[in-house]
């Protein structure tokens, strides 16, 4: 990370469209966060808009907030001299690989391991097709971005190796910069730099069961399948036996964008705290989802902030943005060991981490940081520390190339190689969309052939364009229904 920022240049001539696919209001989730705060940034050097392909409802005099359609998105592409998307975006909106314009990928967030945990309620074949619609959708990314920005240097490790299963290690790229940097480099979630002010009580003496001198754990964020609740609703409940000021408060429990459904893990906590007789004296769920303007208010009712996890693959390679929320707040964090914050907390003295699943060490890691001597002492270094994350300087990488917007050096053949394997995938799926409909009308294997005639003439006309599948699944449906 560049140790000075960019000069800031208001009015700058960039033009840089930031699209989500997450939704932009006053409840937000950690894609819409992202994005957000990287427009604010960017608009102090460029000419920001920032897209939601779902919905948008916030406002800001700095940059233009859009929701689009196809179309609208087509329109500010060529407005563009840089778009940055995030996950679906490239697989809701398959043309974008085609496209001239400068591309940076953001893939802060492997979704293909976090779906690994969060699709076990789909059952096998819905689990194998999440996983595979993940990897398909992140190779697009990159296979054709000409930048791209993850948050940890694990994590930057990570996809330099599917990087180079794709063949973008190659001669030109490692020619151009032998670190490839230039090609792939670490923008973490930042810090807010703005400092926290709390402004109402939204916990304490507010929520039934949590007086003004309890002492107040929060989990910061939502509860999803790769988390482990349950271990931390056990250790509260052995704490407060002899702790009774001990209060669990939960912040979120349903996300804020409707395609995201509650998760099996949210409904365990639930039940658990039930059966344990915890539910409204020791243990609390905000059953919607907090503001993301007043989440400060929280963050300020709290003692400590809390991240347990089970030990598996997605929790090897996340970045936990709640932890940042602490950070900021100057909360002490007690953490499960094995993701990228856990020799941060412990080589900065920020809290204490802990075993995974192990409730007898996270009663005493969270009685011995909620009941410290110097738990002031603590918290200065958990501020002081927060500081050196803050957004300005996270982002410095992203604001350096965007000042100076380049395809990259294996360009234009990453961007035919995308677009071979666009066309290739296409393929493949509208095979099997035959053969599924072949079994359910009988239609007989001389008329699967001529089907698969008209997909190689497809294939090989150099008039492809990736709407062609669209047209063409439409076409080989009616055929295969008259028949």
């Amino acid at each position: 990370m560049p140790d000075s920022l960019p000069p800031l240049e208001p009015n700058g001539t960039q033009r840089v469209l930031i699209v989500s696919p997450d939704t932009f209001g006053r409840k937000m989730g950690g894609p819409a966060i992202r994005a957000w705060e990287m427009a604010k940034r960017l608009a102090d050097v460029a000419q920001v808009r920032l897209a939601s392909v779902k919905d948008s409802s916030l406002t800001n005099e700095a940059f233009d907030v859009l929701t689009v359609g196809d179309d609208e998105l087509r329109q500010q592409v060529d407005w563009a001299d840089v778009v940055i998307a995030q996950g679906e975006v490239f697989t809701l909106h398959p043309w974008l690989v085609e496209s001239e314009v400068v591309i940076v990928a953001d893939v802060y967030d492997p979704l293909h391991l976090e779906v690994l945990e969060s699709a076990k309620d789909e059952g096998p074949e819905g689990r194998s097709f999440l996983v595979k619609y993940c990897v398909d959708m992140l190779t697009t990314q990159l296979r054709r971005a000409d930048f791209m920005i993850c948050a940890s240097e694990k994590q930057r490790d990570f996809w330099l190796g599917h990087l180079g299963s794709l063949g973008r290690i190659s001669p030109e790229t490692y020619d151009a910069d032998r670190s490839l940097r230039n090609l792939i480099d670490v923008v973490p979630f930042g810090v807010s730099s703005e400092v926290p002010e709390q402004t109402r009580h939204a916990i304490r003496g507010v929520v039934e069961g949590i007086g003004p001198d309890d002492k107040v754990i929060l989990w910061g964020g939502g509860v999803y399948n790769w988390f482990d609740p349950l271990t931390l609703i056990r250790a509260v409940h052995a704490l407060s036996e002899r702790r009774p000021e001990v209060k669990l408060y939960f912040l979120g429990m349903t996300y804020p964008n409707p395609a995201v459904h509650e998760s099996r893990m949210a409904a365990e906590a639930l039940r658990l705290a039930d059966e344990l007789g915890l539910s409204g004296t020791q243990v609390f769920f905000n059953m919607g989802w907090t503001d993301y303007d007043d989440r400060i208010n929280y963050l300020l009712d709290a003692d400590l902030g809390v991240s347990t996890h089970f030990p598996h693959v997605e929790t090897a390679f996340s970045f936990r943005t709640r932890i940042l929320d602490y950070l900021w707040a100057g909360l002490p964090i007690v953490a499960t060991d094995g993701d990228g914050f856990a020799p941060l907390i412990q080589d900065h003295r920020l809290g204490a981490v802990v075993p995974a699943e192990d409730v007898d060490a996270l009663v005493d890691a969270l009685e011995q940081t909620l009941f410290a001597d110097d738990a002031e002492e603590l918290r200065e270094n958990v501020r002081t520390f927060g500081r050196s994350l803050a957004w300005d300087r996270a982002l410095a990488p992203l604001i350096e190339f965007c000042l100076e917007p380049r395809h990259s050096a294996d360009y234009p053949t990453s961007r035919i190689e995308s677009l071979d394997a666009h066309r290739a995938r296409h393929i493949e799926v509208l095979e099997a969309k035959i053969l599924q409909l072949s079994d359910q009308v009988g239609v007989t294997r001389d008329k699967l052939v001529v089907a698969r005639d008209e997909l190689d003439r497809v294939h090989a006309s150099a008039s492809w364009r990736l709407s062609a599948p669209l047209r063409l699944a439409g076409r080989l449906a009616r055929r295969i229904r008259r028949s």
